[in-house]
């Protein structure tokens, strides 16, 4: 084996951003051992690419995690993918992790934008994958917390060019649904859905392993059009939007409230997500058995331990982020600790 059979704590990995935040993300990683990393706390520092093997758009290793012995770790899945990733996935992804996950602090409103399916990103940028993602609330602030998602009646195509091409910034944003969220709520966004997450609130985010983002509200954000479309033209962009209405019935399927949960081991996402990510969220009553499988952890509440099946034992506290490679085997977890465990789409057998 040439990957590590063991989980690796990561430190922030804060790519520059066109919108301000981080603050959360520095106080999060901060509330655990003295000697974690504290992240980035300025103002275009607002979103924390975890296991990355994901660059920024138009980069080519901007985003990309390193790890703690100097390698990418995009080139050690890559030499060594059975033992990051299992038969399985690998038969199924090849050498993708098929999944990027992120902290992201809002520390203003994002722009209305939206993201391609995977037809759309095979044909218009090679890429095997899109980019559907979804959001586990960790944190708000602010009287009103809200994310975005889904027109709220069906437009027509002429209706948004033109609110395109006069960048009618609140004409976009009021077409959408606003939803008040809290900790504990999750968020699926379907490639294709108009979406925009609000001041104030922090999450985990789940995706596909892409940076594809088409932006429609782009002036007061990136600074030309060519950076909302990435350079396809918004005729072309426009075709991956989906403009049907989303009414609330429609929109409870994309939503979990799982605050209440107690459960010492709950899926967190609905459904539908499944083939594109899984999340579940480990409280440990009693010593939890963790099934082998390439994962990210972050922990967002507490102390504990992760045991590895070879009897080594590593500290867990509130702010950390891990990566955990197949091959590490079953792991065991106990402690006073709440772990949000991201992982990619089960493989079939």
């Amino acid at each position: 084996m040439i990957a590590p059979l063991r989980p690796v704590r990561l430190p922030a990995n804060q790519p520059t951003q066109f919108y301000r935040g981080g603050t959360a993300i520095a106080a999060f990683r901060s509330a655990g051992a003295p000697t974690g990393s504290t992240g980035r706390a300025d103002a275009f520092g607002p979103e924390d690419w975890v296991a990355s093997t994901t660059t920024l758009f138009g980069h080519s290793t901007e985003g990309l995690t390193r790890l703690p012995d100097g390698r990418w770790l995009r080139d050690a899945v890559q030499a060594d993918p059975i033992g990051w990733l299992g038969r399985r996935h690998v038969d199924a992804y090849g050498t993708s992790t098929a999944l990027l996950v992120k902290l992201l602090d809002a520390g203003q409103r994002l722009p209305v934008h939206f993201h391609p399916d995977d037809d759309f990103a095979r044909r218009h940028f090679d890429s095997h994958f899109g980019k559907t993602e979804a959001w586990i609330v960790v944190g708000t602030r602010g009287a009103d917390p809200t994310v975005y998602a889904g027109f709220r009646e069906t437009l027509d195509a002429r209706t948004i060019r033109d609110w395109v091409a006069e960048q009618d910034a609140p004409s976009m944003v009021n077409a959408l649904n606003a939803i008040t969220v809290e900790p504990g709520d999750t968020v699926y966004i379907p490639a294709g859905l108009p979406h925009a997450i609000g001041e104030g609130v922090f999450v985990v985010e789940l995706q596909q392993p892409t940076d594809f983002s088409l932006t429609l509200e782009w002036r007061d954000f990136l600074g030309s059009a060519e950076r909302g479309h990435l350079g396809l033209g918004f005729d072309t962009a426009l075709q991956a939007l989906d403009r049907s209405g989303w009414d609330a019935e429609r929109l409870a399927g994309l939503i979990r409230r799982t605050a209440g949960v107690t459960e010492s081991r709950s899926d967190l996402l609905v459904p539908d997500s499944r083939r594109f990510f899984r999340a579940d969220r480990l409280r440990p009553a009693t010593p939890l058995a963790v099934d082998p499988s390439f994962a990210v952890l972050i922990v967002s509440e507490g102390e504990g331990r992760l045991r590895t099946e070879r009897g080594e034992v590593y500290p867990l506290s509130t702010g950390d982020t891990w990566v955990v490679p197949y091959a590490a085997g079953e792991l065991e977890l106990d402690g006073d600790i709440t772990v949000l465990r991201c992982r990619p789409p089960a493989a079939a057998a």
